[in-house]
């Protein structure tokens, strides 16, 4: 069993992602707001973090940094973290933020799965990585 935490906080982008997840031996919890992502990433130990680039008032790579902040203290595990891009031109913000891949939206499904397959699997070749 897989779980996978999904900070959006635009609807479609997390119906986006738990369509791509449907099935047998995956969870995906869903949050609404970049500040409780720390919070419920401790309460659930998830397997992969996704992030949106634009969550409200703290937008994806303020919380994946937060997250690296969290595991380079020791009080958060390392776990793979993919970020949504609105576009092209915002891989340079992307690398910033030192997420082990990104995609832009709207993303296939197939590319998703495959994506998360590979962060979750531990291969590093993660499609659109930064």
């Amino acid at each position: 069993m897989s779980t996978i935490l999904v900070a959006a906080d635009a609807q479609w982008v997390r119906d986006q992602v738990r369509s791509a997840f449907v099935g047998p031996g995956q969870e995906v919890v869903e949050v609404s707001r970049g500040q409780d992502v720390r919070d419920t990433f401790a309460r659930i130990d998830p397997d992969l973090v996704v992030l949106d680039l634009q969550i409200g008032n703290m937008g994806g790579i303020a919380v994946a940094i937060d997250l690296h902040l969290e595991e380079s203290g020791g009080r958060l595990p390392h776990v793979p973290i993919l970020l949504l891009l609105d576009r092209e031109a915002d891989r340079f913000l992307a690398r910033r933020a030192a997420t082990e891949a990104v995609l832009v939206k709207p993303v296939d499904p197939g590319t998703l799965r495959r994506t998360v397959r590979r962060l979750v699997g531990g291969d590093d070749r993660a499609a659109g990585s930064a």
